[in-house]
Parts: structure tokens; C-alpha cells; sequence
């Protein structure tokens, strides 16, 4: 796969905070790489960093392109959609599409209208008579009708109805997402991402976790499920994480042997939000 995204030794400081420690990613053509990690844990840093938008020590190339001194060209091959789509209120929908022609030489005014046929949203509405859901889809819109290899989301459906979130991946799987781009998107919600992942990187206060492919993670962790007189046993094998409830307990193991684990109860492939919660509760005990 062709790498159109790579990080090494990715620095940031606030005064005396390390918000960024010594990061190092990559992405490839093809990839959507969930940024999963608690409020604070430094995931929008890390996009800002990518974008040009802060100060950083380290090395980040974009499609050959250096953020820091070449963020106008790079900026043409790359969209980026922040947690708040801010759009003025006065503006109509007519009047962000003739923009956006005007401003951005890769943007597809058909692509994006196209897309806005699919939505309730009228090219005479001002942005100030919209639903927060539909100025989030005028958003999608205007962003995805550009003609970028890479796409950087940043907490994009927060405080949308879940109806509206899943319009949004929806969308965004068929109006945008081919083989020879990328995407890369944060959250703290990995449940509702999970099923469009092909990677995930879990960071906490600026590290990162882990980094690895979704299918090669399902295959290293697994779940298993145990009745009370199986607990004990259970963890001598040093689960990452347990949780009891109505008699079961259920127990995260990372690379353990499943013909062992099948011997105490029920084994299952954990999702990643389980592989999440296990493995940022193992980091805050160690």
C-alpha cells in the first residue's frame, strides 16, 4: 500500500505539559484509521499538528507535503472537517457552493450537489434557518466534494442524534472513501465507528497504546466469560480487564491461548470498544 501519511517522534508542549510523546504512525492508501482515546488524551493535538495548525517537534510528511512550510499546497489534496462545522449565518446554500467553486481548485460542484440531493436542504436556506444535523450535512457536503486523498475528521458527529451519525459514515463510505485515499478520524466513541475501521491507534495522555490493524487486533485479544467458581482461576491468567454482572463475569485477555481460556467458559472475539476500555484500564494501574 502506498503511505500517504507518516509521523516520527511527534512532539507537543504547553508550558509544562507534554500534550504529544514521541508519536510515531503511519497511514496508507485505503486505510481508515480510527485516533480513539478520552477527552484530553491529546487526539485533536495530533490532528492539528497534522494540519499545520500548531507548533510540534518531530516529522510529519502528508503526501510529500511538510505542514509546518507547505501547508497552502498541501491544503489543496487535503480536507479536514472540525467537531463544530461553523458556517456563517447569513450564508445560503447557493452562496457556500459558488464559494467553495470559486476558492478550492479541486472542488466538484456536481459532486457536491449530488450529495445534497440526499438531504432536505434547499439551495435558497440560510445556514441560520438550519438544524444543527442538516448544518452538519451542508458541512459533509462542501468538504467531501473536494477531491482530497486525505480526509481528517475530528470528533465530526458530536452532538448529533444517532439517526444523523449514521447518516454521516453512511455517506461518508459513498461519497468519498475509495482505495487510493485515507481517513483518519477521532473519537472517544469507538462503538459507533467501529464497523468502518480498518486500523485504530488508542492514545492516552499523548501516547500511543497501541497501533494495529482491526482485524490482526479482534484476533489478539480475546473475551471470555466465566461463572462465579471460575473467577479465581480466571484471573491467575492476568486478564487486562473484568467486569461482573448478574453471575458472569466477563474478562479481556491479550494473547492468551484460546484452548486455555475455553476450559473456564465462553470465549468470543471482544469489539474494540471492549479492546479500548481493557486497555486503558491496564495503562492507568500499571
Amino acid at each position: 500500500m502506498t503511505e500517504l501519511i507518516s509521523i516520527k517522534g511527534l512532539n507537543k508542549s504547553y508550558k509544562n505539559k507534554h500534550v504529544l510523546k514521541d508519536v510515531d504512525l503511519s497511514v496508507s492508501a485505503g486505510q481508515i484509521l480510527g485516533l480513539v482515546g478520552p477527552n484530553g488524551a491529546g487526539k485533536t493535538t495530533c490532528l492539528q499538528s497534522l494540519l499545520g495548525l500548531t507548533s510540534f517537534e518531530g516529522t510529519i510528511d502528508i503526501l510529500g507535503y511538510n505542514p509546518k512550510t507547505q501547508r497552502h499546497a498541501m491544503l489543496n489534496d487535503v480536507a479536514y472537517i472540525a467537531d463544530v462545522a461553523v458556517l456563517p449565518k447569513w450564508l445560503k446554500v447557493s452562496q457556500a457552493l459558488t464559494y467553495m467553486q470559486g476558492v478550492h481548485r479541486n472542488f466538484n460542484l456536481e459532486k457536491a450537489e449530488t450529495f445534497l440531493a440526499k438531504t432536505n436542504i434547499q439551495h435558497s436556506d440560510r445556514v441560520k434557518a438550519l438544524s444543527k444535523g442538516m448544518v452538519t450535512q451542508l458541512h459533509l457536503a462542501l468538504i467531501l466534494a473536494v477531491d482530497a486523498k486525505v480526509l481528517i475528521l475530528d470528533e465530526p458527529t458530536l452532538g448529533l442524534d444517532i439517526l444523523t451519525r449514521r447518516q454521516f459514515y453512511n455517506h461518508l463510505l459513498e461519497d468519498f472513501y475509495d482505495e487510493d485515499k485515507c481517513i483518519i478520524v477521532t473519537t472517544h466513541q469507538i462503538e459507533e465507528i467501529e464497523h468502518i475501521l480498518t486500523d485504530v491507534a488508542f492514545i492516552r495522555d499523548g501516547n500511543l497504546v497501541i497501533s494495529e490493524n482491526v482485524d490482526n487486533i479482534r484476533e489478539r485479544f480475546k473475551l471470555l466469560a466465566v461463572t462465579n467458581d471460575k473467577v479465581e482461576q480466571a484471573k491467575t491468567l492476568k486478564p487486562l480487564f473484568s467486569n461482573s454482572i448478574m453471575g458472569i463475569t466477563t474478562l479481556l485477555f491479550d494473547k492468551a491461548e484460546e484452548s486455555q481460556l475455553s476450559t473456564l467458559g465462553s470465549v468470543s472475539t471482544p469489539t474494540l470498544a471492549d479492546i479500548f476500555v481493557g486497555v486503558m484500564t491496564q495503562e492507568q494501574e500499571a
